[in-house]
C-alpha cells in the first residue's frame, strides 16, 4: 500500500513540476505576442517550442532531460540556423491558446489530426499514429459487474474525464451517436493525461479517456488499472505551428517527411513506444 501511494504521489509530482517548470520559463517569454514565420526566426536565431512534460514527451530523469518529443525536436531541428527554446507544460487547453496567440512558435506535442483542431492551427505531416483508450480498474471487475466496461456499448450513462479540450471529446461524442445513449463528459483543468491515470488508479475516478502509449507506460507503476478497451481507431498524430506561419509550417512538413523514413526516427520511436 506504501509503494502504491509513492507511485500515485509521482504522477501528481509530474504535474506539479511540469505547471512550475512552466510557469518559469513563460514568465521568461513575454518578449513578443505576435506570431513569428521563418524570417523572424532566422533573424532571433531561436525557435520557441512548447512541448507536454510527461513520462514520454519531455521529462527530467537522472539529471538529463529525455523524452520521445525531446529527441525528435533535436533530431529534426538541430543545425538549422537557430537555437531551440523548448518550455514544458501540462495544460493541453492553454498550450493552443500559447500558441495562437504567437507566445510559441512550436507545439510539438501529440496532437491528435481532427477538423476542429484545423481550424485553429496548422498541423504538420503526421510525426506518428495512436489511438485513445479508456482507463479503469481491474479491481472494478470484482466490485461490479456494471462498474468494468468491456464492450464500448456498456459507456452508455457512464462519466468520463479527460483534459482540458481533449480531441477525444470528439470521438466520445460520435461514440454516442454511435451507440445511442448518452455518454457524459469531465473536462479536468490544469491536468495532463498521467495524472487523470492516477485518478482513477486511486479511486477518485472511474474512467478516463487517454493516448493509448501513456496509458501502457503508467501500467509498469499502476498495475491496477486497465487499459485494453479502444475508444476509437489508430489516428494520426502531428505538430502544431500558428497559421500566421506558413513558410515554418512548410520546412517543418518537408524536415519530418524525410526524417521519419529514416532508421533514427526508428530508433528513437522504439526507445519510447511499444
Amino acid at each position: 500500500m506504501v509503494l502504491e501511494k509513492k507511485k500515485l504521489i509521482k504522477y501528481v509530482l509530474l504535474a506539479a513540476l511540469g505547471a512550475v517548470i512552466g510557469t518559469i520559463l513563460n514568465n521568461r517569454n513575454k518578449e513578443s505576442l505576435t506570431a513569428r514565420d521563418w524570417n523572424e526566426i532566422i533573424e532571433n536565431q531561436e525557435l520557441r517550442i512548447l512541448t507536454t512534460y510527461n513520462t514520454i514527451d519531455y521529462i527530467l530523469k537522472d539529471d538529463s532531460v529525455q523524452g520521445f518529443q525531446y529527441e525528435l525536436l533535436h533530431a529534426i531541428l538541430d543545425h538549422k540556423g537557430f537555437s531551440l527554446k523548448i518550455t514544458p507544460t501540462v495544460d493541453l487547453s492553454q498550450q493552443i491558446e500559447d500558441l495562437k496567440s504567437g507566445k510559441y512558435d512550436l507545439l510539438a506535442s501529440n496532437l491528435i489530426v481532427t477538423s476542429e483542431l484545423k481550424e485553429q492551427i496548422a498541423l504538420t505531416y503526421p510525426i506518428l499514429k495512436n489511438k485513445q483508450v479508456l482507463v479503469q480498474r481491474k479491481d472494478s471487475i470484482a466490485l461490479s459487474d456494471s462498474l468494468f466496461i468491456d464492450n464500448q456499448i456498456n459507456l452508455a450513462k457512464k462519466t468520463l474525464y479527460v483534459i482540458k479540450d481533449s480531441p477525444a471529446i470528439l470521438r466520445i461524442n460520435n461514440l454516442s451517436n454511435e451507440i445511442a445513449d448518452t455518454i457524459y463528459i469531465e473536462e479536468l483543468e490544469k491536468y495532463g493525461e498521467e495524472q487523470l491515470i492516477a485518478l482513477v488508479a486511486h479511486g477518485d475516478i472511474n474512467y478516463a479517456v487517454c493516448d493509448e502509449q501513456i496509458a501502457l507506460n503508467a501500467l509498469d507503476s499502476l498495475p491496477q488499472i486497465d487499459a485494453s478497451l479502444a475508444i476509437g481507431f489508430t489516428q494520426f498524430y502531428s505538430w502544431g505551428v500558428n497559421k500566421e506561419s506558413p513558410i515554418l509550417l512548410d520546412s517543418l512538413n518537408i524536415w519530418i517527411d524525410k526524417f521519419i523514413q529514416t532508421k533514427e526516427y526508428q530508433k528513437i520511436y522504439s526507445k519510447y513506444y511499444r
